[in-house]
């Protein structure tokens, strides 16, 4: 102890030859100023600023009385004498520097992007990544290929007027299949709506796609919803909703649920770089990293929200800087590549329930087709990009260059598959277009255990207003 306080006097001495030899700050004599830095002899004992109001100031004051162990760790001495000095903050020590240093808004190089297979469907010397066996691969090749399928013929169908809206997910069809083989079925899921492939994955059936895109009385949302706005309690997958990331907050308070309930799960919500100009994305992520909770956070950064690009959204560095802003570790992945995907996210999920925490993974890909039925996207973006994507790197090909390149797919097997799929989606498609439509009743249910009068009221008004006007509603509707 007799040395340490000895040493410390030594340091005091050192400080104040060294002040001395300056004349004032801001009006205030300096050697004044150091009991309220460094009190070497405090009246009460405890380790505690003097001066003013920083007297009750609980971890703002960064050193402590001279003869704790604590004074030692954070007034230094270095080889030439310099002292050095260390502010004991919330959250951990802040070294102080005499250099005024900006931080640069930018790193000098891009945050490299992770992936397995090249463009033409080779491995990449060198490449870390999940091995996928026969099965694993040609179930997800197969789903990768449903997706594509059905997203074209929905799209026709729209087109042709028999569904009144429809969003496909061209050029994502990795990301929708092989972060959904990376999951547990135990974990939830909250959706934007470009990720049907997880919920077919899963196990949603062509004919309840249908169901819900034709909105008849099969429908687990009894038509309440906009087509594509897919939803399953028995699959983990909550309902789509449409207002950008507000699934974010929701996925780490499901995030916290497990945690609270020591589930061997977490909860992965999905959403486009748009996404991350909303005030949910960045209340979500701070949300999640100081509660520490099983979340993963799976950004398609596709290029483009709607018409606007991302070199208009953000000036950093995509989305994959902004997790480490928040303490999140964070992982940038070819969205294109399905090996790279899967493991980027079965490593994510594993680190995300065992050790509790928080994983943000950018997906870099692209946005082959329209953003909706509803438009038109060479009014904002040339074709030969689109055209570039859809073919020198589309997903679906290079995939299937790998999984045939170990002999596990043929051409037979492609067109037996494509064949197969189709037919069953025709059929599907017929059968919902001829089942009823949900009873106007259900408009108001659902959500009270007993409809209250106001709703009462408004279906009571709803229905004369039909009987005055039946041409100007659908009469396919039971009433």
């Amino acid at each position: 102890m007799a040395l340490r306080l000895a040493r410390s006097r030594l340091l005091t001495h050192i400080l104040r030859g060294k002040i001395e030899a300056l004349t004032t700050f801001d009006g205030v004599s300096l050697p004044n100023l150091i009991p309220i830095w460094f009190n070497s002899s405090p009246a009460n004992g405890n380790d505690t600023c003097r001066g003013g109001s920083l007297s009750n100031t609980r971890n703002f004051c960064s050193l402590p009385h001279a003869g704790s162990v604590q004074a030692n760790e954070i007034l230094t001495q270095d080889d030439k004498g310099s002292i050095s000095q260390v502010l004991d903050f919330p959250g951990g020590k802040v070294a102080f520097v005499a250099e005024m240093r900006f931080l640069a808004e930018s790193p000098k190089e891009r945050i490299s992007c992770y992936r397995v297979l090249d463009d033409s469907g080779q491995i990449v010397s060198g490449s870390r990544f999940k091995e996928v066996g026969k099965d694993l691969a040609r179930k997800m090749y197969t789903d990768m290929v449903t997706l594509q399928i059905m997203d074209t013929i929905f799209y026709e169908a729209q087109r042709q007027g028999r569904i009144s809206f429809y969003l496909t997910s061209f050029g994502e069809e990795a990301i929708n299949i092989a972060s959904a083989a990376a999951l547990s079925l135990d974990d939830v899921v909250l959706p934007q709506y470009r990720e049907p492939g997880v919920l077919l994955w899963r196990g949603f059936t062509l004919q309840e796609f249908a169901n819900q895109c034709f909105g008849n009385t099969l429908d687990y949302g009894k038509g309440r919803q906009m087509p594509i706005h897919y939803g399953s309690n028995r699959l983990n997958y909550f309902t789509v909703s449409s207002p950008i990331a507000t699934q974010l907050p929701h996925a780490v308070g499901a995030a916290y649920s497990l945690k609270m309930d020591k589930k061997n799960a977490c909860s992965i919500t999905y959403f486009g770089d748009g996404g991350t100009s909303e005030g949910d994305f960045h209340a979500a992520l701070n949300f999640a990293a100081v509660l520490e909770v099983p979340v993963i956070f799976f950004c398609r950064n596709n290029g483009w929200a709607i018409s606007t690009p991302i070199t208009d959204q953000f000036k950093c560095d995509g989305v994959v800087i902004r997790g480490q802003a928040y303490g999140i570790r964070s992982i940038r992945v070819d969205g294109n590549d399905a090996l790279a995907v899967y493991s980027a996210v079965h490593a994510a999920r594993e680190m995300a329930v065992s050790e509790g925490r928080p994983i943000l993974v950018e997906a870099l890909t692209y946005r082959v087709g329209h953003h909706s039925t509803s438009d038109d996207s060479t009014k904002y973006r040339p074709i030969d990009e689109i055209e570039h994507w859809r073919i020198a790197r589309d997903p679906i090909s290079r995939y299937r260059n790998w999984v045939e390149g170990n002999g596990w797919w043929s051409d037979a097997d492609e067109s037996e598959l494509r064949s197969n799929v189709r037919k069953e989606l025709l059929q599907a498609i017929q059968v919902a277009e001829r089942l009823h439509k949900p009873p106007l009743r259900d408009l108001f249910t659902d959500v009270y255990d007993q409809v209250p009068n106001n709703l009462r009221d408004q279906e009571n008004l709803l229905r004369q207003t039909i009987k005055k006007h039946p041409a100007d509603y659908p009469s396919d509707i039971p009433l």
